[in-house]
């Protein structure tokens, strides 16, 4: 995968400073009397339930799934959460059909911390030449609790480049990646693009 680490870069705001990382008490008690501050920390969850993470699992965040929705078909469903699952993607590639309209979604624990600033970053490739770079900003999460155990994001839809020049397989490399630019997974999958299902 080191050939795809300058493609998984994540783009830097100009002028971003990541902010100083606190403990969830210390964020519970941040700026109690700032109606924003308390605003921003309900719009996160904090204080909601009871934590669900394993208190041994060092991991801040597990990504579970990706899924690919399309409208009057089942999901395409690449579980993330198995080790063995993910060495396997690349072998077994799905299909999308040529013009179909599609979103991914996404399904992911937060552990232990506030997670700040978690990115989607996806490079596909055909036959070696990059063809897109997609990078979608998912968001800050408290972590995982009874009350919200799993979160999940759905991405806008796109549409499936159509015509004999796009027919064929792809190669595509993913990760997630926080503010801190700490990879929280990234994997290699493969996908075609055919003329039907």
């Amino acid at each position: 995968m080191a050939d795809h680490e300058d493609d998984l870069t994540a783009s830097k705001t100009a002028g971003f400073k990541v902010g100083e990382k606190k403990t969830l008490e210390e964020y519970t008690k941040l700026d109690q009397e700032d109606e924003a501050m308390n605003r921003w920390k309900a719009s996160l969850g904090l204080n909601t339930g009871e934590p669900v993470g394993n208190p041994n699992d060092p991991r801040k965040c597990i990504i579970k799934s990706l899924a690919l929705e399309v409208a009057g078909r089942p999901d395409v469903v690449i579980d993330l959460a198995s080790d063995e699952a993910v060495k396997t993607l690349k072998e077994h590639p799905f299909t999308i059909k040529e013009g179909a309209t599609f979103r991914i979604k996404i399904n992911f624990q937060v552990n232990h911390e506030v997670l700040s600033g978690l990115k989607y970053i996806q490079v596909v490739k055909r036959k070696g030449v990059r063809v897109s770079k997609d990078e979608e900003m998912l968001g800050s999460y408290a972590p995982s609790t009874t009350d919200k155990p799993v979160y999940e994001r759905r991405f806008n839809p796109e549409e499936a480049p159509s015509g004999l020049l796009y027919r064929g397989t792809y190669d595509a490399v993913s990760r997630f990646v926080d503010d801190d630019d700490h990879a929280h997974l990234q994997f290699e999958w493969t996908f075609k693009i055919a003329k039907d299902w």
